[in-house]
Order: C-alpha cells, then sequence, then structure tokens
C-alpha cells in the first residue's frame, strides 16, 4: 500500500482549510488616515489660511431686516453657553459633527441639543476629506453619527464642508471632475438617506480651483459661502445668490459670523423643507 500521496493531500487540505479559517478570522484593517488637529479644525479654518481676513462688512449694509445672524462652532469652541449666545442675537447655528470616515466631535452633543434646547434652528456640518474615502461612504458617516434631518422646523439640512486641504495639496491629489464627482456622491448619498440635498459650504476661490467652477449643484443645494471682506464678491458658478454667508471667523457670537440671507420666517422655511 502506497499512503504517501493520500497523506500529503491531507496535509495540504488541513493546510489550506487552516488557512481559510485564519484569513476569514482576520477583521478589516481599521482606517490609518491622519486626524491630527481634527478637534481644533473648524468651517473655514484653512479658508482664512489662504485667502485671509479682509474687513467685515458694513453694519447698516447687512441689518436684521435682510439678513439674520447665526454662527457655527467645533469642537474648537468646548461647550457653548447657548442661552447667551440667543441673547447675543444668534438664530441659527451650524455644528461640527464628523470630519472623514474616522473623527466624531466629542462637544457635538452639548452643541447639537443645546442649541436646539434653547431655541436656535440647528444643523450639522461634516468636514470632507476626499483623500481617505469616497463620498458616499462620508455620508453614511456623517448621518450615522448626528448628520442627518428631521421635518421637526428646527433642523437644517446637513452641510458639507469642502475647502483646503490642511493635511497636503490642496484639492486632495483630485482633478476637477473628480472632486466634482465626490461632491456629487455625496450629496447624491446624503439626499437618499434623508430626503434633503446637503447644504454646500466652500469659497469661491477653492471651488474654482478644485472643481474647475462647476455649476452641477447651484439648482440644489444651497450655498453657504466663506468670504471674510466687507462685501461676499463672487458667488461659485451655479448660484444665482448665497443662501448663507460666513462673513467673519471671529465677532460676538462663538466661532465664525454668519448671515442667513433672508428672514427668520425664510430660515424656517429652510428647516423645514
Amino acid at each position: 500500500m502506497n499512503l504517501a500521496p493520500r497523506s500529503a493531500g491531507l496535509a495540504v487540505a488541513a493546510i489550506a482549510a487552516t488557512s481559510a479559517m485564519v484569513l476569514t478570522a482576520i477583521p478589516a484593517p481599521a482606517e490609518t488616515a491622519n486626524y491630527t488637529g481634527a478637534g481644533e479644525r473648524w468651517a473655514g479654518s484653512q479658508i482664512a489660511k489662504h485667502e485671509g481676513v479682509h474687513g467685515v462688512p458694513p453694519s447698516g449694509r447687512y441689518g436684521p431686516a435682510d439678513q439674520t445672524l447665526g454662527h457655527d462652532v467645533s469642537g474648537w469652541q468646548g461647550d457653548v453657553d447657548w442661552p447667551a449666545a440667543a441673547k447675543t442675537g444668534a438664530k441659527f447655528v451650524y455644528v461640527k459633527a464628523t470630519e472623514g470616515t474616522g473623527y466624531r466631535s466629542p462637544r457635538f452633543a452639548q452643541q447639537y441639543n443645546g442649541s436646539y434646547e434653547t431655541g436656535l434652528i440647528r444643523g450639522a456640518y461634516h468636514f470632507a476629506r476626499p483623500d481617505v474615502s469616497g463620498g458616499a461612504a462620508q455620508a453614511d458617516y456623517f448621518v450615522n453619527h448626528g448628520g442627518g434631518w428631521s421635518a421637526d422646523g428646527k433642523t437644517l439640512p446637513g452641510a458639507l464642508d469642502v475647502e483646503y486641504n490642511p493635511y497636503g495639496e490642496t484639492c486632495y491629489d483630485k482633478s476637477p471632475a473628480e472632486m466634482t464627482a465626490w461632491i456629487q456622491a455625496f450629496s447624491d448619498r446624503y439626499h437618499e438617506l434623508t430626503g434633503r440635498h446637503p447644504t454646500i459650504y466652500t469659497s469661491t476661490n477653492w471651488w474654482k480651483t478644485c472643481t474647475g467652477n462647476s455649476d452641477a449643484f447651484g439648482s440644489t443645494n444651497p450655498l453657504w459661502l466663506a468670504r471674510y471682506a466687507p462685501e461676499i464678491g463672487a458667488l461659485p458658478a451655479g448660484w444665482p445668490t448665497q443662501t448663507i454667508w460666513q462673513w467673519a471667523d471671529a465677532g460676538s457670537l462663538p466661532g465664525d459670523q454668519n448671515y442667513f440671507n433672508g428672514s427668520q420666517e425664510r430660515l424656517q422655511k429652510l428647516a423645514t423643507g
């Protein structure tokens, strides 16, 4: 009897089976992206560095009659005194919730829930990281960690913050076509999950540089434009007007200062959907 071939075959089969078991037991690798400084990063933190601060709008030009005052905050502000913010005149706020697919703001609950309980209309925003994962995956992460929307009349559609890359190349090493597709994937997925198109936060200069001044979003996504100057200046292609102007990176309210382009009643309609 020649048992060697059969024994060898059994040994090989056993090794193969063991290898298969080992392979299936190995978990998916954790994300290795760099999130250094994410807790101190806010909407516009990179825009101020790249584009500068050139003044503020005259108080008479943008007053309560045609603009509604609000602000945005992140973990950088810590726990916010929401009754004081409301007393100062804030009517709405956007709160940083997430970044990429690996960072959640530890201050989000206090800021997001506290503003709601004080009577402000609030929304969440996501700091885009096109260098670490796809747009749809980041929309999932955002919605799963506070970035959803509800038709309660007090919740703004979530916002996508797309601005200069804090870790490297300005456009995250993406061509204008690739960046536009990434933003579209985020927007489409967010709309699928919530029924709303996300607000897009950006600056005109970054948008022209990194999307080729795409006009693909003007008819669907509200524009939240950053420019720290007396006038808002030119808008990105496709948007006839801004919905929100982030006009200063500091002021009487915690965080950045914003004007909603319209009355509080119109702001309410944006929240209601």
